[in-house]
């Protein structure tokens, strides 16, 4: 059993080494970026926050996940599929509840560029992994290249999108008070 776990996952482990470090590394960056674009004398909005910073911060963190799972030495495929697994259903309820709560904004209206960025691709990524997780006892050589797909994507979106958020910040100058 531990041969079929270490046939599949061994050829991947230094994808998801160089995924989960920049992934790691991203993170740390995206605290300081928010500080230092914040300034100290003004309060956040918070539904800014949980619609966009916080979700990108998730999204790193996620793909962080993925990565320590998938480089952990497994005896079989069904832990790193059920903590996949879970990991991704949570993802796509995770960003159902963000998308619900960006249609409720009040001093920001959300373009398509916005949902397609924040919401339908990390979606497709979440879904990825997950159905990656679902097959990944039955067809490894592919569900692994599933839950590749949506981990790179995942770091794509969240560098993408703290771009967007710096730029945005740095354009539009600190958040207003609530």
């Amino acid at each position: 059993m531990l041969e079929h776990s270490v046939r599949y996952l061994a050829p991947w482990s230094s994808f998801y080494v160089m995924l989960g470090s920049s992934s790691a590394a991203l993170t740390g960056l995206m605290f300081v970026v928010i500080t230092l674009t914040r300034g100290g004398d003004v309060p956040a909005r918070r539904d800014g926050l949980a619609t966009f910073s916080t979700p990108t911060l998730h999204h790193f963190s996620a793909a962080l996940l993925f990565s320590a799972i998938l480089c952990a030495p497994w005896r079989s495929l069904i832990p790193p599929a059920a903590l996949v697994g879970i990991a991704g259903l949570y993802g796509i309820v995770y960003l159902l509840r963000v998308a619900a709560m960006t249609r409720h904004l009040t001093r920001y209206v959300p373009d398509a560029e916005d949902w397609v960025w924040y919401t339908v691709l990390p979606l497709v990524a979440f879904s990825a992994a997950f159905g990656g997780a679902i097959a990944l006892e039955f067809a490894p050589a592919l569900a692994l290249y599933a839950i590749a797909a949506g981990v790179l994507l995942l770091i794509f979106i969240g560098i993408r999108n703290a771009w967007d958020v710096v730029t945005f910040l740095a354009i539009q100058g600190p958040p207003a008070p609530d």
